[in-house]
């Protein structure tokens, strides 16, 4: 058995490594391609509706026009890429300078999709935000908000490029010169503005990086042919193995059988002894078991006796409650008719002496009320005479005044008969 893993475990190793050695051949050989859009001439382009976005509905492929330049969608790398001319040379462009408006058009107007896109919504636009990931998101918020409502100007097609069907599409170093001469339009979008000039500058070189992400992608489809074959020629390396486990078990077989025949007769033989171990085991079992209905008896009586030692002296208990109760309630009720009858007592006192008080102020207030009565008739006495003074003073002058006034007169009487006569 150990001689036959040993030989499993070289014969693993090197199907690995040939399959390591022939992958690196094949990267080694691998040739430029393209992202596999290929347009023999300038195809039809429809608006999409609530977008200032075109989509090709004839060409199969992901494949929108925007703010003057080509989008494509390539399905097999994930990537975006993107040219001035509708046939590129094409261009790769990182998630974070994907203009929104691209971003936004709905699910439906994608003719290739990945299969783990299956279930989006139809009219709503990819899930960009699990397809790229948190960081992606965290500088894009807001990205699938659209006011689909809102008019929006496209930008122009360049239908300029109907003139160049593939027998006569111009070179890239050539398209970038057309481009300027015929396309005088100016991007709106600030990120299509700020990539544009890098975009034409690459797709003027041929779209280098484009097509190193397609030699990238040319590349893993070699490899996994490669791995599939190598996949082909492990499977017959373990059908071999198999074959020669197959034969080793056998021969082990036969020697287990003997060897559990033997092993068979020694477990006979230890049941038996089990067996009588076992029944000296049960007689105990049953010895323990009376010992046990013994002891569980006992401690029975005993849990009765002590139920009634403790129901008698829970009896006893509350007898002596209960009289310490009633006690209590005589204590408190004395206690009580000595409150209630101190109580009366203050009432009946404080009683006594607010009459008291009443009385001492009820005789003080008639002295005070006295005293006054006398002042105030001592008073009008006095005003009385003293008006009865001035009224005789009044009366002397009045007098006084009317016997002058009679003399006045006689003499003035005697003075005018005077001077008659």
């Amino acid at each position: 058995m150990r001689l036959l893993a040993k030989q499993i475990v070289l014969a693993l190793a090197l199907v690995l490594g040939t399959t390591v050695v022939q992958g690196t051949t094949a990267t080694a050989q691998a040739q430029v391609v393209r992202i596999g859009v290929d347009i023999a001439a300038f195809p039809r382009m429809v608006a999409v509706p609530g977008y200032p976005v075109y989509y090709a509905p004839d060409v199969r492929a992901n494949y929108f026009f925007y703010d003057g330049l080509f989008w494509v969608f390539n399905v097999d790398d994930g990537y975006w890429y993107s040219s001035s001319w509708y046939n590129g040379p094409w261009v790769v462009v990182e998630p974070d300078f994907v203009p929104q408006p691209i971003l936004v058009v709905p699910y439906r107007y994608y003719h290739v999709r990945p299969a783990y896109w299956g279930g989006w919504a139809y009219d709503r636009p990819p899930r960009w935000d699990i397809y790229w990931g948190p960081r992606w998101v965290e500088h894009h918020h807001n990205w699938n908000h659209w006011d689909r409502n809102r008019r929006w100007t496209a930008a122009p097609l360049p239908v300029f490029q109907r003139d160049y069907p593939r027998n006569r599409y111009p070179a890239p170093a050539q398209q970038v010169t057309i481009y300027k001469q015929r396309y005088n339009y100016k991007p709106r979008d600030v990120v299509v503005r700020e990539r544009q000039t890098t975009i034409i500058e690459r797709q003027s070189r041929g779209g280098e990086r484009a097509s190193g992400r397609a030699e990238w992608l040319q590349l893993k489809n070699e490899d996994r042919a490669q791995r599939q074959a190598n996949v082909q020629q492990n499977r017959q390396t373990r059908e071999n193995i198999r074959e020669q486990e197959k034969a080793q078990r056998q021969s082990n077989a036969q020697q287990n059988r003997q060897q559990r025949e033997a092993i068979q007769q020694q477990d006979r033989a230890q049941r038996q002894t089990n067996n009588q171990r076992r029944e000296d085991l049960r007689q105990d079992r049953a010895q323990r078991q009376a010992a046990d209905q013994a002891n569980r008896q006992r401690q029975e009586d005993l849990r009765q006796q002590d139920k009634a030692r403790r129901e008698s002296n829970n009896q006893a208990e509350r007898a002596q409650r209960q009289a310490a109760a009633q006690h209590e309630r005589a204590q408190r009720q004395a206690n009580v008719q000595q409150d209630r009858q101190r109580q009366e007592d203050a009432r009946q006192q404080s009683r006594q002496q607010d009459r008291a008080q009443r009385q001492a102020n009820v005789q003080a207030e008639r002295s005070q009320r006295q005293v006054a009565a006398q002042q105030e008739r001592a008073q009008r006495q006095a005003g009385a005479q003293q008006e009865r003074a001035q009224r005789q003073a009044n009366g002397h002058q009045d007098r006084s005044q009317h016997q002058a006034n009679v003399q006045e007169r006689g003499r003035d009487a005697k003075e005018k008969g005077d001077q008659r006569g």
